[in-house]
């Protein structure tokens, strides 16, 4: 009786986890979920009828557990994410003792506690959540809302990709210092991360950008190499003091907590990325930015990442609640759509996330300019007024200031 009650016990775990498997919907992007054949599920119907009542009634109480626990974890899918994790909830829990697995979660987490935000603050659109999958590997989630109230157009996007790193992404990275070395012209790696672009419709309401990563690659040696990058930044349309003091000081708060030399050395970083050349100015005030981090520890810099990322939203939430009803003229408007226009060149002409992802093999061009706004201007020899608000942002793109002292 011993033996055959943990056969039975062993045929309902396999019950559990294709209950577990059923929860996720179809089969989440880049996670392939075998079927069985047609006599698969009687096996377990077989083997409690062989053992009278007794294995009926714990087929039974397992076959019930596996549906609470599908219950359950749909649930969790519901509540903690706009969609199954690319490498599958389960996966992620098996390995969740490794890093890799504890920033997909970030991604993932970080994505939804975004677009809930965003979408309470406009709450007659919703986010149109698009899942897709990349057959050189893994996939991603697309979160877009479109034409609302308060946001022209927000993007949050989560991408998990491996595979094999194009010749043309290598050359881009060992142009940044790094040492490749490849076996047979083959760089096996992951890259996964979360990136947002939010364009609001009221021009007193500034645009906000931010991204994480994580980036692994696993040179000809067997050796890994591994380095995290990311950032915060506020491109407004209209300076207002109040505004860049509380975006900066929350990010601030943020750094602080793990070393106080990193707000202003990354601070400045921001600045010199994002800086126009052939305009002279910066894409907006600034925020925090940095790349290829790959010390003190792999702990230690996940940490720093997760507290970036947890202030996303303080940063930036008050500064829509405070402007998103604020009247505005059609000559603000046009302004906007011109500073849209350098967003846009910025962008297409030197922003290296959108050229690794135009680099990459496979890689889903719609999320990849989504940050690209809705509508954008150029006017020829554009010069505002001497002495206007839209002189008065533009002296600050071209000197950056020192929002926190």
């Amino acid at each position: 009786m011993a033996a055959a009650v943990r056969v039975l016990r062993g045929a309902a775990a396999g019950l559990t986890a294709a209950a577990g498997r059923r929860a996720l919907g179809s089969a989440p992007p880049g996670v392939a979920v075998g079927r069985g054949g047609r006599g698969s599920r009687r096996a377990p119907l077989a083997a409690a009828g062989a053992l009278g009542g007794l294995g009926l009634w714990l087929w039974r109480r397992q076959a019930a557990m596996a549906a609470s626990e599908e219950d359950e974890e749909e649930k969790e899918l519901r509540q903690r994410f706009m969609a199954p994790p690319v490498s599958g909830l389960r996966e992620l829990r098996r390995r969740r003792r490794e890093l890799r697995s504890r920033m997909e979660l970030l991604i993932m987490e970080t994505q939804a506690e975004v677009c809930r935000a965003l979408a309470a603050l406009d709450p007659g659109a919703a986010f149109a959540v698009d899942t897709w999958e990349r057959k050189e590997g893994g996939g991603g989630i697309s979160c877009v809302l479109q034409d609302g109230e308060v946001f022209e157009k927000a993007g949050v996007n989560v991408s998990v990709v491996f595979g094999q790193l194009s010749e043309e992404a290598a050359r881009q990275m060992r142009s940044r210092g790094k040492s490749l070395k490849a076996k047979d012209g083959k760089l096996p790696f992951c890259a996964m991360g979360v990136s947002s672009v939010i364009h609001p419709k009221n021009p007193h309401v500034p645009t906000m950008h931010f991204n994480y990563r994580y980036f692994e690659i696993e040179e000809a040696d067997g050796t890994k190499q591994w380095w995290f990058g990311g950032g915060t930044d506020l491109t407004p349309t209209y300076l207002n003091e109040e505004d860049a003091v509380h975006f900066h000081k929350t990010l601030k708060e943020a750094c602080d907590k793990h070393d106080l030399k990193l707000y202003p050395k990354y601070k400045k970083w921001c600045d010199d990325y994002f800086y126009i050349k052939h305009r002279g100015e910066r894409r907006g005030i600034g925020g925090i930015f940095f790349d290829d981090v790959d010390s003190p520890s792999k702990e230690e810099v996940f940490q720093f990442v997760k507290s970036c990322a947890k202030a996303v939203v303080p940063c930036y939430v008050p500064i829509v609640k405070r402007h998103c009803h604020d009247s505005f003229t059609p000559e603000e408007k046009l302004w906007q759509q011109l500073r849209r226009g350098r967003y846009v060149e910025f962008n297409l002409v030197y922003d290296r996330g959108t050229k690794f992802g135009l680099l990459t093999p496979g890689s889903r061009i719609e999320s990849i300019l989504m940050s690209l706004p809705l509508t954008a201007r150029w006017e020829y020899m554009h010069t505002p007024p001497e002495s206007s608000k839209e002189a008065e942002i533009l002296e600050v793109l071209r000197n950056p200031k020192d929002w926190v002292h």
